[in-house]
């Protein structure tokens, strides 16, 4: 039988590295690969600022809430695939959820509350129902409640839901239930399948989302729970994923630093440029933008086998500083990376990112789903429990072809951290309408448009 030896294994991953990077060196890498490196720092906006963690977002607005809102630390992410051959299923679940989503962000119940009771919901029937609109208190236990109630007497917690559009509300298995084939945005392309991905589909695609971000899990996952009940008959749950980002600093779970060189989200130019659709898009999507959501698995069992030198070659940047305590400046630990040759490939995370980083504005999440059975690609090619845990990258773009797509491609080719080390196995493409005004509900645009 085999046995596992550490030094053998970083040998031969590190000789595998080299081994790659030689072979691209030799294939000729484009002019693109070789673009300005240079990263600028991280903007200081208002996403360096701390808020109220107890405070209320808006929701009613020009674009939604939860993109260029200061991120919140915590995510539940839900995919949904409609089950309604009805247009006017889907235009009256928007206005319910437009409805609940307005009031959950003010910390207030799903739907209303009467005399302090909830008012039955008849299941399958999408709506946010008022007093007197014939729902009354009821004592049959089968009948849905207005609200769960987790999170009464608990503070809006900073809760902001976004909703986006996958392909398959407008055509999906070659047909057009709804009368919006035509209405379909160029921009919202079929992700290609890059090398290396392993996409599942249980967690890949979808027709619609929830985007749900707050200061406390159970808020978040409150909101998208009430959602879920009021789509009943009309959309069912295809994936979901969980996220958060740590309460201080910005590291993600290889222990770097986390989305360098994006736009400001306070400049306004910025956004323009990089984020929100303009005139190029359909009508009834300027002001909104397209999400990519991408569940990144890290080898980290095999990260945390690699010296602290290599692991800063492959990202681009040191992993420790004086200031937490680690060696000091001048140690192998500390030194900045060497850059890489003039005649090698650009094979470093961040040299590679660089130039596309300011084409999206990323709000990215670690997840950790605990363990299971994997069976491993590398030496000693075993089988066992491994972490389930990564990175769940999403990102805002105003085109993705120019902004997550361009960028992922030179990545996918040259990216020594990724190749090695990530797994992309899930995957979608949304796009996120622009936001409402009170008394309009999200998507209303894109359903009334001719």
């Amino acid at each position: 039988m085999y046995r596992y030896n550490k030094n053998k294994w970083i040998f031969l991953t590190q000789f595998l590295v080299l081994l790659v990077a030689g072979v691209l060196a030799v294939a000729g890498s484009s002019s693109s690969v070789h673009a300005d490196p240079k990263v600028s720092p991280d903007p200081q906006s208002s996403w360096k600022i701390p808020q109220d963690p107890n405070k209320a977002e808006p929701f009613w607005g020009e674009h939604q809430s939860g993109i260029v809102t200061p991120p919140q630390h915590h995510i539940y992410f839900a995919v949904f695939d409609l089950v309604t051959n009805k247009r006017a299923d889907v235009i009256k679940l928007l206005q319910a959820w437009t409805a609940a989503a307005a009031r959950l962000s003010t910390g207030d119940t799903a739907q209303p509350l009467e005399n302090g009771l909830s008012l039955a919901v008849p299941p399958a029937i999408p709506g946010a129902p008022a007093a007197g609109d014939g729902y009354s208190e009821t004592s049959d236990p089968s009948a849905m409640a207005a609200d769960t109630g987790e999170t009464i007497g608990m503070s809006p917690a900073r809760l902001t839901l976004t909703f986006g559009f996958g392909a398959g509300l407008f055509i999906k298995d070659g047909k057009d239930r709804y009368g919006l084939a035509a209405k379909r945005p160029e921009a919202l392309v079929d992700m290609p399948k890059f090398p290396g991905d392993q996409l599942a589909p249980s967690r890949t695609g979808g027709d619609l989302c929830v985007q749900s971000c707050a200061e406390d899990p159970q808020v978040a996952f409150h909101a998208v729970r009430q959602l879920a009940r009021i789509a009943e008959g009309v959309a069912v749950l295809r994936w979901v994923q969980i996220g958060y980002r740590p309460t201080t600093g910005e590291r993600h779970l290889l222990g770097f630093s986390n989305g360098k060189g994006n736009p400001n989200p306070d400049d306004q130019v910025a956004m323009a440029n990089s984020v929100w659709v303009g005139d190029e898009g359909p009508e009834w999507m300027h002001g909104g933008t397209y999400i990519v959501a991408r569940r990144i698995r890290f080898a980290i069992e095999h990260w945390d086998h690699m010296p602290a030198s290599f692991q800063e070659k492959a990202v681009g940047e040191p992993k420790y500083s004086p200031s937490n305590g680690a060696p000091k400046p001048g140690s192998k630990t500390d030194a900045q990376p060497a850059d890489d040759q003039d005649d090698q490939p650009v094979t470093t995370h961040l040299k590679i990112v660089g130039p596309g980083a300011k084409t999206i504005l990323r709000r990215s999440f670690s997840y950790n789903d605990g363990v299971d059975m994997t069976s491993e690609r590398w030496p000693p090619w075993r089988h066992g429990l491994e972490y389930d845990a990564g990175m769940f990258f999403v990102c805002y773009q105003r085109d993705p072809r120019s902004g997550y797509i361009a960028m992922f491609t030179k990545m996918a080719k040259y990216d020594a951290v990724l190749n090695q080390f990530w797994t992309h196995v899930g995957s979608a493409l949304f796009a996120y309408p622009p936001g409402a005004a009170n008394g309009e509900y999200i998507g209303q645009r894109l359903f009334e448009s001719k």
